[in-house]
């Protein structure tokens, strides 16, 4: 996580600088918004990582002397297919449907998308894949 905790530092720096050199040049409202919104997300990225690889006392790969016989054994949870994705992908655009067409469509939808994502997020607690 080092490597990437750096990699994402550093193009937080870049940005933090680029950001009021744009807007002294330029005087541009959108470019140098963005700059900031790209400054700050990589700073919250930035964040998790750092937060991250202080959790993960040592992996092979920030190792010079790591082999990949190190790496071997579980390496996390991996979702199995899954249909929930599309039905809250389906009842969110009957939402956004409903907010063109009629409030009714939209108090439908949403019923729908809370009931797709209760489903999504608790799919992995009952079935043949709860853990």
């Amino acid at each position: 996580m080092k490597a990437e905790y750096w990699t994402i530092v550093a193009c937080g720096i870049f940005f933090a600088i680029v950001a009021p050199v744009y807007w002294v040049l330029t005087h541009d409202y959108t470019g140098t918004s963005a700059l900031t919104m790209t400054f700050l997300l990589t700073a919250l990225l930035g964040f998790y990582l750092g937060v991250i690889a202080k959790q993960i006392p040592d992996r092979p790969e920030d190792r010079s002397d790591g082999e990949i016989a190190d790496g071997a054994g579980e390496q996390g949870f991996f979702p199995p297919y899954s249909w929930w994705p599309l039905f809250c992908a389906s009842a969110l655009a009957i939402v956004v449907l409903g907010v063109v067409i009629g409030w009714w469509l939209f108090i439908i939808g949403a019923g729908l998308l809370s009931v797709a994502a209760i489903g999504w997020i608790f799919e992995y607690y009952r079935g043949i894949h709860a853990h």
